[in-house]
């Protein structure tokens, strides 16, 4: 799943997890994906602190992923509490700061929630195991959920053709597999001949450094672009369908990366079909994209570049790390259940 550094020098290609808990060390394991391509380490997370810092500064990202440690990050919690008289509300404070990371996608509070669900009305002592339980049920259904989104969605892309994405939505994303790239990957699996454009996707290059070397990894052919360059190559004929993932969807709208917008409405009028593939728990079907609160990001992510500034100092920046798509833009949306068609209607995932 990612790299190891081979006498510190040239990563090689491993097929450790991406996220997970180690029963020994009785901690969240996780990958640094600030890091990769070029260095590859194992964060070892026991606090609650150390699990937050890495939700904001993106060591750990991909909405299906935020869900699976959001899960974690609830029995970790759980199991350091040494009160069992402050056990309920050490935990609650610790879930809340947990949500409180990442407030645009959803996975996060929907695995915090349904690790917390699992405590309700036991022992400090018993809900500690049930806590973890829950979290590894989660993880291990995360799997088997993009399995089978990515066999939904196989069957939508073509026999032979190029697919555009954006940012990251691999198995670096998830537990395993990934979303829309798990689509790609199931796809490719049946046969079909099909190659891939990467977004670069400012301003961290999810998609220059995550997504391009999960396909590389996998042998799928993979050409990284600027993310300006999409519209130009869907006028040339050189873009066959679009499929990114999501944080959220909405009653009405898609929140994705930033930029995810931009592709879907030049995708809409060069007559491409354009995907978005998420599981279930990505949905949120109760709001509006008016009700979300959008996150902003620092400054230095788009001023600075590999260690130059990039922006002069007395200008501001802005810097939202996502926009909201309306779902007319979008020609279906592929999950485990199946895939959605406009007219949507989200009624059974209620």
């Amino acid at each position: 799943m990612v790299q190891k550094r081979t006498n510190g020098k040239k990563p090689v290609i491993s097929e450790e997890k991406t996220l997970w808990w180690d029963d020994e060390q009785s901690c969240i394991m996780a990958v640094d994906q600030t890091l990769l391509p070029t260095e590859y380490k194992v964060l070892e997370i026991r606090t609650i602190n150390a699990l937050s810092d890495a939700i904001r500064r993106l060591a750990i990202r991909g909405a299906p992923a935020l869900g699976v440690a959001g899960a974690f990050g609830v029995a970790l919690s759980a199991r350091s509490c040494e009160s069992d008289i402050e056990f309920e509300e050490t935990v609650a404070a610790d879930a809340a700061e947990l949500i409180n990371t990442r407030p645009t996608a959803v996975n996060l509070s929907w695995g915090v929630k349904k690790v917390l669900l699992s405590m309700e009305n036991l022992p400090p002592e018993m809900a500690k195991i049930m806590a973890l339980y829950a979290a590894k049920k989660i993880a291990e259904d995360d799997t088997n959920t993009c399995m089978e989104l990515g066999r939904n969605g196989a069957k939508l892309l073509p026999q032979i053709g190029t697919v555009l994405t954006h940012c990251n939505a691999g198995a670096l994303a998830c537990s395993s597999w990934g979303t829309a790239l798990g689509v790609v990957r199931s796809a490719w699996k049946m046969g079909k001949k099909i190659s891939v454009l990467s977004c670069e996707t400012r301003p961290l290059l999810q998609g220059s450094r995550l997504t391009a070397f999960e396909l590389a990894r996998d042998k799928i052919p993979v050409t990284t672009i600027i993310d300006s360059e999409a519209a130009y190559l869907m006028q040339q004929g050189k873009i066959d369908a679009v499929i990114v993932g999501a944080d959220r969807i909405t009653k009405d709208a898609v929140f994705n990366k930033i930029g995810t917008y931009m592709h879907a409405i030049c995708a809409k009028h060069h007559n491409i079909p354009f995907y978005v593939a998420a599981p279930a728990s990505t949905f949120d079907v109760e709001a509006e994209a008016k009700d979300i609160v959008v996150e902003e990001r620092s400054r230095a992510e788009v001023s600075e570049l590999f260690g130059k500034t990039t922006v002069p100092e007395n200008v501001p920046v802005i810097n939202y790390a996502f926009d909201a798509t309306p779902l007319e833009l979008v020609s279906g949306i592929i999950t485990e259940k199946g895939v959605f068609y406009p007219p949507y209607d989200f009624s059974e995932l209620k």
